[in-house]
């Protein structure tokens, strides 16, 4: 081949080439390229409904509702010992412990001794009350006498008047020594001559607690900071209960309440209302409330925190939480989600408000999940579709009328 006609083929090919560069780019230059997935939310009616393609909604958080609701308060609480069945032994005379007789968890019964004391004063109680006996029936016999001389003429009346009031002024002081006594729990030891008293119970009950040791100096005038014995019946305790001002009408006297403590967990005992007290706290607002607790098996203890649980009100509606409805165009309201990506604004009549929920009676049944945060979203979205739609109709109704 000739060098002129190869180098005219080679142009040939050349040409060819570049034309086909130009054609591919003015294909490429007129075709249309397809546009990215709308990620934006269609609005139907009252009905949001965002894309398939969008596979999470943050933001947006649905809670199903379940019919009836109630209030229930829990209030923080003590148990303490039922001061109705407790004592709290102190003596009456200064003295001496010579023996202790009874250690805190021994059961006692009514007039059993609890310790015993070396006592002068109760050995003058003694001597008084022997004097005041002898007196007693030495006015007596002198009486006696009186009588007979009265009745043969030999004394006045005025001499048997004067017996008849010192007999009864000897009875007089008889009864109060004998009594003194009695009420000591000696009166037996007041006829022999001893100093030694004995502490004693005046009910059945526990000893609790005990602050008193051999050789202790005790006296009535300068009592000790605790009692010489707590003794308490345990079988039935008292919680005291810190309502709030505005709760105080639900604590009426015979009104149950259930009790829970940390001791016992997923176990309530039950306590009832026996005194309501007559003032409010004027820093905390709030009023204390005793609770009577029966505790037979005495596993509940003094001194423990208990949590008091009451109901407060209840309903039989739906439950809606309160931060689900949204007031609007003076109507409630709420979004069901009814499908993945589909929400539906439904309005709703509400009944009872409890804190934190609401009854609805029209609108919502068992089941339905409502929309509880993200719900002032959705009606965003759907008020300005609404406007948008607005807009749209009245630049359609200006244009049909101008022409």
């Amino acid at each position: 081949m000739s060098p002129v006609r190869a180098a005219a083929r080679h142009g040939v090919a050349a040409r060819l080439v570049a034309f086909s560069l130009v054609a591919l780019a003015l294909a490429a230059c007129g075709k249309k390229e397809a546009p990215p997935p709308s990620d934006e939310p269609k609005v139907s009616g009252n009905t949001v409904e965002f894309p398939a393609t969008v596979r999470t909604l943050p933001g947006i958080v649905g809670e199903a509702v379940k019919s009836g609701g109630e209030r229930m308060l829990s209030l923080p609480g003590r148990l303490v010992w039922n001061e109705d069945r407790t004592v709290r032994v102190s003596t009456p005379f200064a003295g001496r412990v010579t023996e202790v007789l009874v250690q805190p968890g021994t059961n006692v019964k009514a007039g059993q001794a609890l310790a015993m004391l070396t006592s002068t004063d109760f050995g003058v109680a003694q001597a008084d009350a022997r004097k005041a006996a002898a007196d007693a029936a030495y006015a007596g016999k002198a009486l006696a006498r009186q009588r007979e001389l009265y009745g043969a003429g030999v004394v006045a009346q005025k001499d048997l008047e004067q017996t008849q009031a010192d007999a009864a002024r000897a009875n007089a002081d008889l009864q109060r020594t004998q009594a003194a006594l009695r009420q000591y729990g000696a009166g037996a030891q007041g006829e022999g001559a001893s100093n030694r008293f004995a502490l004693r119970t005046p009910i059945d009950g526990l000893v609790v607690e005990r602050n008193i040791n051999n050789g202790m100096e005790l006296r009535p005038d300068q009592p000790p900071t605790a009692p010489l014995f707590l003794v308490t019946d345990p079988g039935e305790l008292w919680a005291q209960v810190d309502a709030a001002e505005a709760d105080i009408a639900l604590f009426k006297p015979g009104v149950t309440v259930q009790l829970v403590s940390a001791a016992y967990p997923g176990e309530t005992f039950a306590g009832k209302v026996v005194k309501v007290a007559d003032y409010v706290d004027p820093a905390a607002r709030s009023v204390k409330v005793r609770l009577s607790v029966p505790n037979p098996d005495r596993r509940l203890k003094a001194e423990m925190f208990v949590t008091a649980k009451l109901q407060a009100a209840s309903f039989q509606g739906i439950a809606v939480p309160s931060k689900a409805v949204f007031l609007a165009e003076n109507h409630h309201f709420v979004f069901v989600r009814t499908a993945q990506n589909r929400f539906e604004r439904k309005q709703i009549k509400l009944g009872v408000s409890l804190p934190g929920m609401a009854e609805a009676v029209e609108g919502l049944k068992d089941g339905d999940v409502v929309v509880t945060d993200g719900n002032l979203y959705l009606q965003d979205i759907l008020r300005d579709a609404t406007a948008v739609n607005a807009a749209r109709a009245s630049e359609a109704s200006s244009a049909s009328a101008k022409q």
